[in-house]
């Protein structure tokens, strides 16, 4: 059985056959998925999806992109949905310098602010960080997120970072671009990083896996990337679902 630990399966690209989506991933042996929040709006949709079906578990939180729409209200609103059943972690948050779709300072703001209501909760985060490596990095040490636990998620990092990141306790959790042709640096980090560490996602839809690349993806195809992990390792298929999937149930407390 494998874990999808994370995927958008409130993406308006799913609306019209998510019912399918979700058995898809029943027969390709996905026993669980994590949907974690985007924005206020994806947020509320993960608690609802987590309520309609069983395999699926909620996270909620604003990502960098939409930081600028947060302000204290929100922040009081979201902590309240930590209280709904199967809401396991705060996420996505973090920082995105590539596309800078909120200012910096206001991403930095929220991203702290964010983490602080995870202490608060004692619930673990969801790390977005795209092209800002070192300061999510000083920004998780100086809120100490380790404590309460810390996933990089679809991690693009170099290995050297993965080290630092799993000596603090942090997960790894690796995507589709496993699969590609250029995919050097993403194997350097999963050939540098125990398998105690690694979890295994898709960010449906986004980031397709080889053989589907260009085209929608969905939880089903999250064992591609389980099988380019245990090609990397050189351990079995199964040994990859069996310990990514502890280490996903370990962080999300998930019995």
């Amino acid at each position: 059985m494998l874990f999808d630990s994370h995927a958008h399966l409130d993406a308006k690209r799913f609306d019209k056959d998510r019912d399918k989506v979700i058995e898809r991933a029943k027969q390709n042996g996905i026993s669980h998925i994590m949907n974690p929040g985007a924005d206020f709006e994806s947020s509320v949709k993960s608690i609802e999806l987590a309520s309609k079906y069983d395999i699926v578990y909620a996270a909620v939180g604003v990502h960098p992109h939409d930081a600028s729409t947060m302000d204290e209200m929100m922040l009081q609103l979201l902590k309240g949905m930590t209280n709904k059943p199967k809401v396991m972690a705060i996420g996505e948050i973090g920082l995105d310098f590539h596309y800078d779709y909120s200012p910096r300072d206001i991403q930095r703001k929220w991203f702290r602010e964010q983490i602080r209501m995870a202490k608060e909760v004692n619930l673990p985060i969801i790390v977005h960080d795209r092209e800002a490596n070192n300061e999510v990095m000083n920004i998780l040490k100086e809120e100490e997120a380790f404590d309460t636990g810390v996933l990089m998620h679809c991690y693009s990092g170099s290995a050297e970072m993965a080290r630092q990141y799993v000596k603090r306790g942090a997960y790894i959790s690796i995507a589709g671009p496993i699969t590609f042709k250029n995919a050097r640096k993403a194997v350097e980090v999963v050939e540098a990083i125990p398998i105690d560490y690694l979890m295994i996602e898709t960010d449906s839809p986004y980031l397709t896996p080889h053989p589907y690349r260009g085209k929608r993806n969905e939880s089903s195809y999250v064992k591609y990337v389980a099988e380019k992990i245990a090609e990397i390792k050189g351990i079995s298929f199964d040994e990859v679902a069996e310990r990514t999937m502890e280490n996903a149930k370990k962080y999300f407390r998930i019995k």
